[in-house]
């Protein structure tokens, strides 16, 4: 096992699937494309040809990359952040919206559907709330005098239980017949009707952060060691921590923003991460953020593709996500030592 964790072709084949599945998930769907017509469009539009067949470029570049690259970017967003949550509060059992981000976000944005407000100013809601949300839970335990990790996760509960409590009024108050449906359709997580123009903006929030913690990875590993240790070896860890809450919360109030709540993704993940590479996040990080982005694009792709209707991402992932962390634990069980 050991010997595995440390295999140097791991990110290199996980570079090499990702845009491999991305070609792959352009051509699946109700209108078929040959991975050759696919990889002809995406060249026209880079190069400025333009493309024999028009209905094939509108279904590849207008419905398909969108989509696909959101849910890669996602994917390993949320995997960035559940990894980077779980070595700095030294707790397996932390997902990216521990901290209420989740359940800010769906406040924001059903707020936003309330007000008829566009997609875009939906998306802007619910990354405001996503932070709002955070910046309560982060504000409690200052206003309590404690810097302990436990206090900042139960201030996340509380937060996040008084967001779900706001989330429901909001349902209750809403149009039964078209406000309703559309705040309980958002909340399950999706990239249907996603265009690149409602993306671009968020990819600085999603690259910019996820770039930052990667580096900081040796330093999360010393973090991850405990505080005392951490702060003998000379690691400012208050400014480390803060950084890594930061990074971790952009990114996740992004994905929210741009897809709704997709559980199970931040967390599970991870865990599989660490079974490949090992627990060192210098390698866990970009294992996770390939692993995540291919993962997640793997379960858009089925969304779209086993039914006669599209289902919300969150039901498969969910089905996916629960058997395979039940598996874990008790493999780790089995094995004699805790996840």
């Amino acid at each position: 096992m050991r010997g595995r964790k440390r295999n140097p072709w791991l990110i290199p084949l996980l570079a090499v699937l990702l845009p491999v599945g991305a070609v792959l998930a352009v051509c699946v769907g109700k209108y078929p494309v040959t991975p050759w017509e696919s990889l002809s469009v995406l060249w026209g539009a880079l190069t400025g040809g333009g493309a024999a067949d028009q209905m094939t470029a509108n279904v590849v570049l207008g419905l398909r990359v969108p989509r696909i690259l959101a849910s890669i970017l996602v994917g390993a967003a949320l995997s960035v952040s559940g990894a980077a949550y779980q070595g700095v509060f030294q707790n397996p059992l932390i997902s990216p919206d521990f901290l209420g981000v989740s359940g800010g976000a769906c406040v924001g944005a059903a707020a936003a559907i309330l007000l008829s407000l566009t997609s875009g100013w939906v998306q802007l809601f619910a990354f405001a709330g996503g932070l709002l949300a955070v910046g309560l839970t982060v504000t409690l335990p200052m206003l309590l005098r404690s810097r302990a990790n436990l206090m900042l996760v139960l201030s996340g509960i509380i937060v996040g239980s008084a967001m779900s409590s706001l989330l429901g009024f909001l349902k209750y108050t809403a149009d039964p017949e078209t406000q309703l449906a559309a705040i309980t359709y958002w909340t399950m997580g999706g990239f249907n009707y996603l265009a690149l123009e409602d993306l671009l903006p968020a990819l600085p929030f999603l690259l910019i952060p996820a770039v930052v913690l990667i580096l900081m990875g040796w330093r999360i590993d010393v973090l991850s060691m405990g505080e005392t240790e951490a702060r003998a070896l000379g690691l400012p860890v208050s400014a480390v921590r803060g950084t890594v809450i930061l990074c971790a919360t952009l990114l996740t109030a992004s994905s929210v923003c741009l897809a709704g709540t997709i559980s199970w993704v931040g967390l599970t993940i991870p865990h599989l991460g660490r079974m490949l590479a090992g627990p060192g996040h210098t390698r866990l990080l970009p294992v996770s953020a390939l692993l995540g982005g291919l993962f997640l694009l793997v379960v858009d792709t089925l969304t779209r593709t086993i039914g006669a209707e599209e289902m919300p991402v969150s039901i498969l992932t969910g089905l996916m996500g629960a058997p395979f962390y039940g598996w874990l634990l008790w493999r780790q069980r089995r094995a004699g030592h805790a996840l």
